[in-house]
């Protein structure tokens, strides 16, 4: 391993521990690996903008880590009898889905995108790192049938054009988790009139990152 190999897993393990994420070694590797091949195809397929390596680790995967401790703690149960299906909307170069599919192998993960060579992209990563709960899907988060515990988003849309465009995909307690950055009053304004209840906001503080990041958690309203 090259000095500037160790140097950049060194980052990734102290990140992790700043957001509280225990990373076995072999998450580390797959995560390194994950960034080998953004770095490899991201040019290529026009994955992400920002192709700086150490850049990407710190906007792309701590920023992804940092979720899951909250995701953790509001999703998933131990004692569940079956895992909890996760889908991430406008995935792209599968951010969050890939990085959650690494480090919470209890997800059973979906990536659904309207871009076919981003879809395949994330296919190939998910082959190439061994991904059994990750899945790849091509196609319109609208048209999509099948429904999941989460639904997820990250840079993706307005939060009052994901919450309708993916309210049929979310079970009957199903709840969505958008990542954001600034929030903006007028689009939990919307989403109230929208029935749709933005049950918490959890600011989030990613290690390296100069910029504001939350967690908006939102569901259905009940109707009376």
């Amino acid at each position: 391993m090259t000095a500037q190999g160790a140097e950049e897993r060194q980052v990734l393990i102290d990140g992790a521990d700043a957001l509280g994420v225990a990373l076995t070694s072999s998450q580390v590797d797959a995560l390194i690996r994950y960034l080998d091949l953004l770095s490899r195809w991201g040019k290529v397929y026009n994955l992400t903008a920002v192709l700086h390596r150490p850049e990407m680790m710190t906007t792309h995967i701590l920023d992804c880590l940092a979720v899951i401790p909250p995701l953790r703690k509001r999703c998933l149960d131990p004692a569940a009898a079956t895992p909890v299906q996760l889908l991430d909307v406008g995935s792209g170069a599968g951010l969050p889905g890939v990085v959650l599919a690494i480090v919470v192998p209890e997800l059973q993960v979906t990536c659904i995108d309207t871009v076919a060579k981003k879809a395949a992209y994330i296919q190939h990563a998910g082959l190439q790192l061994g991904l059994k709960n990750l899945k790849a899907v091509h196609g319109r988060i609208e048209q999509h049938a099948v429904h999941y515990d989460v639904v997820c988003s990250r840079a993706f849309a307005s939060l009052i054009d994901f919450t309708r465009w993916s309210r049929n995909c979310l079970k009957p307690q199903g709840v969505w988790m958008a990542m954001k950055g600034k929030q903006l009053a007028e689009e939990f304004e919307a989403l109230a009139r929208d029935q749709v209840d933005v049950f918490h906001v959890e600011p989030l503080t990613v290690p390296g990152l100069q910029a504001e990041r939350c967690i908006v958690w939102m569901r259905p309203q009940v109707q009376p």
